[in-house]
């Protein structure tokens, strides 16, 4: 079996340097899990890596869309496991913070039914609250895990029930992985002060950098497409625009949403127990790197040898066995 790492974790935790050096101590090219960088033009607003950044490390799955193209964890799931099949040879690393694209190339995507375009008509025709009522009446358990004014999954919820008959939240555990890749999970954290100082911080350089003049640039060429992206960092400059809020209000709200954001994130990847955590408020970038490093390798010589003792005694192992161990013993080791 071919291995790969995924380097995770909330938004501003510093999960670009550290995926930089160990691609490079690696030769590994990475897969950019992040829902909002596919898109062409949200440079600024996404922290999106610059060519400097990347230090001439390969990088796939970044500026791939226009804004107004949808884009969704099945497109992500196609992409991501077309490079990693046609490149079997290579070392690559997932990085990223959106959970649900790591999630469908790692443990595999739920089938789901394609999007029905007359289904979505119906919905759209739909205020929010009628909206919210629906995807309560058919899955409440989903749809407790959903900000009431993000339609795009609401929609989905209800459109998943409309046409199986089938719950979202049901449905969305039967996965398929498509790809023959084991993988050494990695998440990245810091002490919450910290991560929060950080987040704050960054929406400063963001504004000085030019966010306000990239969104109005966008804005002016895609309009209120741009605007149901939902994208932290654009949607609250945009009421900006339509004096909905000040430029301090905007810059608060962008603030204060990417922490919340980043608490979701947090969540989201400690509800999987085959991340092993670095908190970067206790070890520097530099002994994560070497000792995830080291873990790459202690995976692949554990895996080949476990194997051997499992079949010289007859065992039946799964794969997912294999990796929860390994990561029983990864634990050991740290």
């Amino acid at each position: 079996m071919n291995r790969a790492i995924v380097i995770a974790g909330p938004t501003g935790v510093g999960k670009t340097k550290i995926s930089i050096d160990l691609a490079k101590l690696l030769n590994a090219e990475i897969i950019s899990s992040d829902s909002a960088q596919v898109y062409r033009g949200l440079n600024i607003g996404t922290a999106k890596i610059s060519k400097e950044e990347m230090q001439d490390v390969e990088h796939h799955l970044i500026d791939i869309v226009e804004p107004i193209a949808k884009y969704s964890v099945g497109n992500f799931e196609k992409d991501a496991n077309k490079i990693l099949n046609q490149n079997p040879e290579k070392n690559f690393m997932l990085v990223g913070g959106t959970g649900l694209y790591i999630n469908s190339v790692t443990n595999g995507l739920s089938v789901l039914p394609e999007a029905d375009k007359k289904t979505r008509e119906y919905l759209t025709s739909l205020d929010n609250q009628t909206l919210l009522e629906l995807a309560l009446k058919y899955d409440e358990e989903a749809t407790k895990e959903i900000h009431p004014n993000n339609r795009v999954r609401l929609e989905r919820v209800v459109e998943v029930f409309m046409l199986t008959n089938q719950k979202f939240s049901e449905l969305s555990k039967k996965n398929i992985k498509n790809n023959n890749f084991s993988f050494l999970k990695i998440a990245l954290e810091r002490d919450r002060e910290e991560l929060y100082d950080r987040i704050n911080k960054r929406v400063d350089i963001m504004f000085k950098e030019g966010l306000v003049k990239e969104v109005e640039n966008l804005y002016k060429i895609y309009g209120e497409k741009l605007y149901s992206l939902n994208i932290i960092g654009y949607n609250e400059i945009i009421d900006y625009f339509k004096g909905l809020n000040s430029l301090e209000e905007a810059s608060y709200k962008i603030k204060l949403n990417s922490r919340h954001y980043a608490k979701r994130q947090f969540t989201w990847f400690k509800a999987d127990k085959e991340y092993v955590w670095f908190n970067l408020s206790n070890a520097s970038e530099e002994e994560v790197v070497k000792r995830v490093h080291t873990l790459f390798n202690i995976k692949s010589w554990f895996n080949y040898f476990y194997m051997i003792w499992l079949k010289g005694r007859g065992v039946y192992y799964e794969k997912n066995y294999i990796i929860n161990c390994n990561g029983f013993f990864i634990n050991i080791m740290l």
